[in-house]
């Protein structure tokens, strides 16, 4: 069976993977970007940009896990678009045209609307179901390959919560945040479930991975 990965889900110090007040200028609220400069600087998003240039090391191994093996990804309404984005018909995402996905993406939201296919293999896949019921679907839609659960902290901890997570890896960037959505919230006693492993990187960033056993 393929596996549900979360690949570079990046959380404060204080345990938060978005910041408080959302909108569709601040898609983070508060935190701004800060969650995520540590990924902007590596030398694969700059090549992913169409660039060059960046920083190689343990920060851009990591980043560079995201795409090899998967097959589908899922994601919450909150990481598709800002709070409020069903009553809007021509929101297609915060990504432009051509989303990084190349797959295809399933939204899980209780305002479902027609699949959206867009450029590059993306089709975007709007689903009222529980976790479970999306993962099998995200399965058959991987033809063999992984999923991919993109977040955002809600969505994750419920598939935390229903022990569909296979693989995660979280980035613990050196920021605190104060207020907004918390990741691990409920999830007392979630390190017995997985083999823990955990690497910092120059820049303060802290790679945790957790493994299911025997993977």
């Amino acid at each position: 069976m393929s596996l549900a990965r979360v690949h570079n889900f990046s959380v404060s110090l204080d345990g938060f993977g978005t910041g408080e007040g959302p909108s569709q200028d601040a898609p983070f609220g508060h935190a701004g970007e800060r969650l995520h400069e540590w990924m902007f600087a590596t030398r694969w998003w700059h090549e992913t940009a169409g660039g060059s240039g960046g920083s190689g090391g343990l920060d851009d191994a990591f980043v560079r896990q995201f795409t090899p093996g998967i097959g589908a990804e899922i994601m919450g309404a909150g990481k598709f678009g800002y709070p409020g984005w069903h009553e809007n018909p021509d929101w297609k995402g915060w990504w432009g045209p051509n989303p990084p996905f190349h797959t295809p993406t399933f939204i899980l939201t209780h305002h479902p609307r027609p699949s959206i296919q867009m450029e590059g293999g993306t089709t975007f896949h709007f689903l009222d179901v529980s976790p479970a019921q999306a993962l099998e679907t995200a399965r058959e839609a991987a033809n063999g390959q992984d999923v991919r659960i993109g977040g955002g902290p809600s969505l994750l901890r419920d598939f935390l919560a229903a022990g569909l997570v296979d693989h995660m890896h979280v980035a613990v960037v050196p920021i605190l945040l104060g207020r907004g959505v918390r990741l691990w919230d409920g999830l007392q006693d979630l390190e017995k479930d997985y083999e823990v492993e955990a690497a910092s990187s120059p820049g303060g960033v802290v790679h945790v991975t957790f493994t299911r056993p025997g993977l």
